[in-house]
């Protein structure tokens, strides 16, 4: 089936009672739904993540990816990210009448699709999450990765955003002028520098820190034992933002889960293992 992923023919936009939201569809009306969810990181969109993949997912299914709000695209909302986000997609499934759906998460889109599959096992079919997931177990935290993105967040440039685009890959040949240009006009946009203070720079940081040293509520992370849906976890093998050791948590914690990792590939491994991901994903979504 051929499939037509061009941004302007997959956009779309969705008012709701908190502003617009927007996103990309793709695939046949009639075909079970998959809902796409976006990282972080300066620069990022959903579409920017996935657009490479759409049109493979688009072949099974009906392929919806948000932009959450806060990072340049979807109208911003008050409140952490994190949360936002995690709002967002239910006030998106609502607003289109999506009982549940299967969910890809990348980086921080995992975070948001293990949250909701805690919160609200109802909405949550299936879950991939795409590194991110977890704490570091034998790692260093912050890792190498998120101390770049927090010296890009201080004081941005592009100096910086070379670096932490390059901590980002396996194979520095993806990191191309026109990639850096794309990253950097987007980083710049007023949302997204007020969303990455919020969520890496280094007051917030501290802010964190301090919080989860006084506070009795545990990290996400520690109730994964409560994600009932088969859950697959993805990885880079050489990933520099989230390492692989931060997936034996999860691994051991989700009581359906499965890891694979996946060589010679950093963070973003449906960029960088594309069709090893694609296939390894398929598998599991139609299994």
């Amino acid at each position: 089936m051929d499939v037509d992923v061009s941004f302007d023919a997959t956009k779309r936009e969705l008012n709701t009672d908190q502003g617009v939201l927007r996103y990309h569809e793709a695939g046949d009306a009639a075909a079970p739904p998959l809902i796409l969810l976006h990282g972080s990181g300066p620069g990022v969109t959903g579409w920017r993540n996935y657009r490479g993949n759409l049109d493979f997912f688009a072949q099974t299914h009906h392929c919806y990816v948000v932009e959450f709000p806060g990072f340049g695209v979807s109208d911003a909302v008050e409140g952490h990210p994190v949360l936002t986000a995690g709002s967002s997609v239910i006030r998106f499934m609502d607003a289109l009448e999506i009982p549940s759906a299967p969910m890809i998460g990348n980086s921080m889109g995992g975070v948001v699709g293990v949250n909701l599959a805690i919160k609200k096992p109802d909405r949550v079919e299936k879950l991939v999450t795409i590194g991110g997931v977890g704490p570091n177990v034998f790692s260093s935290s912050p890792s190498e990765g998120l101390r770049l993105l927090q010296e890009f967040t201080d004081n941005p440039d592009k100096d910086k955003l070379v670096r932490w685009l390059t901590a980002m890959v396996h194979d520095r040949k993806l990191v191309t002028e026109e990639l850096i240009e794309e990253r950097w006009e987007a980083a710049i946009h007023p949302d997204a520098q007020k969303t990455a203070q919020m969520m890496y720079g280094s007051a917030a940081f501290e802010m964190q820190q301090q919080f989860m040293a006084a506070s009795d509520t545990p990290p996400y992370w520690a109730m994964m034992h409560k994600v009932a849906c088969p859950t697959l976890l993805t990885w880079g093998r050489d990933d520099r933002v989230s390492p692989p050791d931060m997936s034996m948590v999860p691994m051991r914690l989700i009581p359906d889960a499965e890891l694979h990792i996946f060589p010679k590939c950093g963070h973003w491994v449906m960029i960088e293992a594309k069709e090893a991901f694609e296939a390894t994903v398929r598998a599991f979504l139609l299994r």
